[in-house]
């Protein structure tokens, strides 16, 4: 049967009809282990059952209203956040996606300090909108944000502080940063590389911006990679792993940023809708009840050992947010693990293996991902 997408997506070699955990069932009935998560967004496993009553529950009684009227889980879920988020960022607005928060948190950061320039990161990748195409890596990405009109943001190379301070200077809107870049492979920042961020912009008056779109919502050692790595900055983004499947955006902010915001300056129809806030509380209670940060820690630990058992001699990232550098096209590695019914993904770095399995991915499945490794490596 032909198809009315448009063909945009390379897509996995699988049909998922039903998920459990870190499984998904296929359309003829074979299971898949998944150490991907949906892009990470599978943060407390596919359908767990308390964000499925969840999302029930509140269905039966409203599914949706605008954020032209307040909404009781709407409030809830940024009280949840500010509290999670290390102080001051306490204030908090919602959207639908990473690329939208990050977005706003441009326009934010532009705002407040009145300027206009944006530094950013060699490797980030932060969304496909205007704004966050100019602060993307890669030429595709480069060229979309001269179409869009917007001028590119300075870029500095990954860890170089030198080049950090050289770059924000009294023009300098913001610095923005992924703590631990995804699709670069799970590249880590050095934590005196974010120290040093932190001290330049104070100095210039220009706002840290954390794209915690992959990285966070426990991923990382704590509930934001900004608390994992002693870091706070003026602006942070959450997305993927925050209602465990369900479509929304967050950015967090200190009460110092938001002060320049009047009645209409930040907008968003869906943000924070009674299913979604419900589905993303919910999915918080499970991270915390279950201890999944403390497991992902304990679980990532495991997976760079065993990797490293393997041979393979580099293991980048945090937590549940891995790059095993393969030496070898992680293309062809990610193949034979399909064909082992493994789901993993790969980076802009071709020798890249990304790992990104929900926080509650077990020792046991760990160990049936690394047998299925020592095979294709083998």
């Amino acid at each position: 049967m032909g198809s009315a997408l448009l063909p945009v997506y390379p897509p996995f070699p699988v049909r998922p009809v039903r998920g459990y955990g870190s499984w998904l069932v296929d359309d003829e009935g074979h299971q898949w282990l998944d150490a991907y998560g949906g892009h990470a967004v599978a943060s407390t496993g596919h359908s767990h059952p308390d964000v499925v009553h969840a999302i029930a529950v509140q269905a039966e009684r409203l599914l949706f209203y605008s954020s032209a009227v307040p909404h009781h889980l709407r409030e809830e879920l940024a009280e949840r956040l500010a509290a999670l988020c290390p102080e001051p960022l306490g204030r908090v607005f919602f959207c639908n996606s990473g690329a939208e928060a990050n977005e706003n948190a441009l326009h934010l950061a532009r705002k407040h300090t009145g300027r206009q320039s944006i530094v950013s990161v060699a490797g980030g990748w932060h969304g496909r909108t205007v704004a966050t195409l100019a602060v993307t890596d890669g030429a595709r990405y480069e060229d979309g944000a001269r179409r869009a009109g917007m001028p590119l943001s300075v870029k500095v190379p990954f860890d170089d502080v030198a080049a950090v301070d050289a770059a924000v200077n009294q023009s300098v809107a913001a610095l923005i940063v992924e703590p631990v870049q995804g699709l670069a492979g799970a590249r880590d920042c050095a934590p005196e590389f974010l120290r040093a961020a932190r001290r330049i912009c104070d100095a210039r008056g220009s706002a840290l911006i954390f794209d915690e779109v992959q990285c966070g919502v426990g991923r990382c050692g704590a509930f934001s990679a900004a608390e994992a790595y002693g870091v706070t900055p003026d602006i942070l983004t959450f997305a993927k792993g925050l209602a465990a499947g369900l479509p929304i955006g967050a950015v967090v902010a200190t009460p110092a940023i938001t002060a320049c915001l009047s009645v209409g300056d930040l907008g968003s129809t869906f943000g924070g809708g009674p299913l979604v806030a419900a589905a993303a509380l919910a999915n918080i209670g499970v991270i915390e009840r279950e201890e999944l940060i403390a497991n992902a820690i304990r679980v990532g630990d495991y997976l760079v050992r065993g990797a490293r058992a393997l041979g393979i001699v580099r293991v980048s990232g945090r937590g549940l947010l891995l790059g095993l550098h393969l030496g070898r096209p992680a293309g062809e590695v990610q193949r034979a693990l399909f064909d082992r019914r493994i789901l993993t993904g790969t980076a802009s770095d071709p020798q890249v293996l990304r790992l990104l399995p929900p926080l509650s991915f077990s020792l046991r499945e760990a160990d049936l991902l690394l047998a299925g490794l020592k095979e294709v490596l083998a």
